[in-house]
């Protein structure tokens, strides 16, 4: 880099770019309480989603109340959500930082039904995860409920719409955890997928 009255001169040495991906990876992350839902944000991006949907399940605890528009608390949530994203992203190295849209159980049923697949992680799916078929290319959407879990009116909706409900484990995981066990197990099946 170089100084002159005239401006600064920059020299491009390199031009790093992501290679093409196979899957787009969507996370649909209900509200949480405390730092649960921040824990969430980090991690997904960490582990390389392309876009975190704000979900107010019926069952979250925290209430971004969007019923007009986008009011003042959920702009200020996805603001909190967006810097959390970006500052995962510089520590993790990532060349993007992860799209963050809020959404109702109504839009996240839309977003389902555009998906190449979609996955309802729930503790009473009978299908592993680890044994879900990933389609050759496309975007892949995983949901992921509140505390209280997801109501049987939107579990309703969402298998409606076109989700396959599906099981992470023998035990139930935390909203903040649920969301990074299913992204790295669909990681590791698109991995196999390629061998």
């Amino acid at each position: 880099m170089e100084t002159s009255k005239r401006g600064v001169v920059v020299r491009v040495e390199e031009v790093m770019a992501a290679g093409p991906q196979r899957y787009r990876w969507t996370a649909v992350q209900a509200l949480a309480k405390g730092d649960r839902s921040e824990i969430a944000v980090e991690s997904l991006t960490e582990l390389g989603v392309n876009r975190i949907i704000a979900w107010q399940a019926a069952r979250s605890v925290v209430r971004w109340d969007a019923r007009a528009g986008i009011p003042e608390k959920t702009a200020k949530g996805l603001a909190k959500w967006q810097s959390v994203a970006r500052a995962a992203t510089k520590q993790s190295r990532r060349f993007t930082v992860p799209q963050v849209e809020y959404a109702s159980s109504a839009e996240v049923a839309s977003l389902i039904s555009q998906a190449d697949l979609a996955l309802v992680a729930h503790e009473e799916a009978a299908m592993p995860l680890a044994a879900t078929e990933l389609p050759p290319t496309g975007e892949i959407v995983v949901i992921i409920g509140p505390e209280g879990g997801i109501s049987p009116d939107e579990l309703q909706l969402f298998v409606k719409a076109g989700a396959t409900m599906v099981s992470l484990g023998d035990g139930v995981l935390r909203t903040s955890s649920a969301g990074v066990v299913s992204l790295a197990q669909l990681q590791v099946l698109a991995a196999q997928r390629e061998l």
